[in-house]
């Protein structure tokens, strides 16, 4: 999967995907112990996807904190009116 289909995504369906791959990755890991796998790589691109789903989720967290703040600099506060 590609950067670009996971942006396309939710929150939600990130972190489904994240639990999914967490979980073959998982399941690999296991198997490697085990028995003999078949392409060793795929451990790897497993831990590279899981780094971009957190990636992906904390640039969202983020920009939602950035664009509140933001919100929150804009409105005047009521007790900031001039006393003079």
């Amino acid at each position: 999967m590609t950067i670009e289909e996971m942006r396309q995504k939710t929150d939600e369906e990130l972190k489904a995907e994240l639990k999914t791959i967490t979980e073959s990755l998982f399941k690999l890991r296991f198997r490697k112990v085990t028995d003999v796998i078949e392409d060793p790589t795929q451990i790897k691109v497993f831990k590279k996807n899981i780094a971009r789903v957190h990636t992906l989720l904390r640039e969202r967290e983020m920009k939602k904190a950035k664009e509140a703040a933001a919100a929150k600099k804009a409105a005047p506060a009521p007790a900031a009116v001039a006393k003079k």
